[in-house]
């Protein structure tokens, strides 16, 4: 049996969508008959309350992909603050390198796909940067990126030099509908023209940035006041209730399925707010919602969440949760799949890995 290739997807900077790419080819790759192996060899997200102390993307890939325990690799080691105190402290000598080359169980699978870590050098301490990896086990590497502006050419251009020939090609994720011309017109061929490979130009997509009602309710620690048979309910934008009621109104109405985040004895805002779309209501001040609030959203079918946290501190919490969301919800699964099949050049990366 030909030896399996090895593939890391990796990014030049946190939270760009590799777990969403991952998930898109290898779903991809599936269908073209090519039995899969995952991995995620540097863990950033351990969920405490499991026993078995598996990556939370590592889980999400196994239920999502029905990957059995023979086709997930194993996760080596968690990048947490006493890991790193550790290393760093030399109380902690491990060869990861040498781990990662023994650790790779290849047997009945064509390609072993794994995540890469969160930016190109995260992971060095450990000798397990994203080059360090593909060096050790002469792995090609798919890098993903979001669109921020013609900029991102330059962190491209870095990586293409750092990677060399290893750099089987780039996704371009989340492109704003204002920017799809220019990227499709002049930043593809420029790109293809400096030798990296465009893979995908994936057009930004409201349902994966978003965030569900749980997700909320667990970053702020939010009490539920009403409504928690809908926390499954997502959310794309943030509001803030903190002006007159006209202007709420005509400031509400723009938005679609949004949170709005005011104060608790803001009934009005409240009100005006469950009359737009409004998947979730956030209130500040521990000052509990009137009756006539609370019924309306019980027939809206509005959760409302209370927080112990100024609407500043709130504010942050969200947006930053915003900038870092996940794929586990079945919607968003769902979404990228459909993505993937429309948009990935899946023949030429095919073409690449034979």
């Amino acid at each position: 049996m030909p030896k399996p290739k090895y593939l890391i997807i990796g990014s030049p900077e946190a939270y760009s969508g590799k777990s969403a790419a991952v998930l898109g080819i290898a779903t991809q790759l599936r269908h073209r008959g090519l039995e899969i192996s995952y991995g995620k060899p540097v863990g950033t997200c351990l969920n405490q309350s499991q026993a078995d102390e598996m990556d939370e993307d590592v889980r999400l890939m196994a239920e999502v992909l029905a990957l059995p325990s023979n086709r997930l690799q194993p996760t080596l080691l968690f990048l947490d603050e006493t890991t790193i105190a550790k290393r760093i402290q030399a109380k902690e000598q491990i060869d990861y390198l040498q781990l990662l080359r023994q650790s790779m169980w290849t047997d009945g699978v064509d390609l072993v796909l794994l995540e890469g870590p969160g930016t190109l050098e995260e992971g060095r301490l450990f000798n397990l940067s994203l080059v360090q990896m593909a060096e050790a086990i002469d792995a090609g590497i798919i890098l993903v990126t979001r669109f921020h502006s013609g900029l991102m050419v330059d962190a491209l251009l870095t990586a293409k030099h750092q990677l060399g020939d290893r750099l089987v090609g780039i996704l371009i994720n989340d492109i704003p509908t204002d920017q799809a011309e220019m990227a499709e017109a002049h930043i593809r061929p420029f790109l293809e023209t400096h030798g990296i490979r465009v893979l995908a130009a994936l057009p930004r997509n409201n349902v994966l940035r978003s965030v569900s009602v749980t997700e909320l309710v667990h970053q702020l620690d939010a009490q539920v006041l009403c409504r928690p048979d809908r926390l499954d309910l997502m959310v794309e934008s943030l509001k803030i209730g903190a002006m007159n009621v006209n202007a709420a109104l005509k400031y509400f109405r723009k938005a679609h399925n949004m949170a709005v985040v005011t104060g608790g004895d803001r009934t009005d805002i409240q009100l005006a707010a469950l009359e737009t779309s409004t998947h979730c209501l956030i209130l500040t001040g521990q000052i509990p919602p009137s009756d006539q609030v609370l019924a309306r959203a019980e027939d809206l079918e509005v959760p409302i969440l209370s927080v112990d946290l100024d609407t500043l501190t709130a504010v942050e919490i969200i947006d930053r949760t915003f900038g870092q969301v996940r794929l586990h919800e079945p919607i968003k699964v769902q979404c990228i799949r459909q993505l993937m099949e429309q948009h990935l050049d899946l023949d030429r990366l095919v073409a690449t890995l034979v």
